[in-house]
């Protein structure tokens, strides 16, 4: 008898999960998270529109005793609540490091200190997003989620990660999909 063959699962890696006006958890309201991986194993991400005010990302080089280029203008996120002390970097893939994960062909992300030191002295990524913490589901979790707790997935876009304003991510990550966020309403139900 052959063994019985594992459910395929789409992986949505490379995705935006949005929080729906439904989300009954309000850790996530209005979050747009970056999905980073995503398998039978469970799914990681981060969530890119939250900055902790509370520290800046010259503070973060400052502490690391790497240098403060002229003109940074960049935020700390909170990528979400698992790990908070654990940091991690997206960032376009003009740039290369040995250490990263491959999210898209255009989006790896990383755990690499180095990358924050080459920020520091000026010759890091162009486009990068400096998050402390991270949004975590064991295996099925996230599937469960997603038919009962007020996510939607779309198509990520590099834009929103790295140029929209932090505002404005939320609704504009729907918008491109033609989702007025703001008025959305739960479609399941019964007949």
């Amino acid at each position: 008898m052959e063994p019985l063959a594992q459910p395929i699962i789409d992986s949505l890696t490379g995705s935006f999960l949005l929080s729906t006006p439904q989300m009954p958890d309000p850790r996530f309201s209005e979050q747009v998270i970056f999905i980073c991986s995503h398998s039978h194993e469970g799914a990681v991400g981060i969530a890119i529109n939250k900055p902790d005010f509370s520290v800046s990302l010259e503070e973060v080089l400052a502490s690391n005793s790497y240098p403060i280029p002229g003109g940074l203008k960049a935020n700390v996120y909170i990528g979400g609540p698992v790990e908070p002390n654990a940091a991690f970097i997206l960032y376009g893939s003009d740039y290369h490091t040995d250490q990263h994960l491959e999210v898209s062909s255009s989006v790896y992300m990383t755990r690499d200190t180095r990358v924050l030191e080459d920020i520091g002295h000026g010759r890091g990524p162009s486009n990068f997003l400096f998050a402390v913490g991270y949004a975590g589901w064991g295996p099925g979790q996230l599937e469960k989620e997603l038919v009962r707790e007020g996510w939607l997935t779309i198509p990520a876009q590099d834009s929103i990660i790295f140029d929209v304003p932090d505002e404005e991510k939320w609704q504009r990550a729907a918008a491109l999909y033609g989702i007025d966020i703001s008025i959305y309403q739960d479609c399941i139900g019964n007949a």
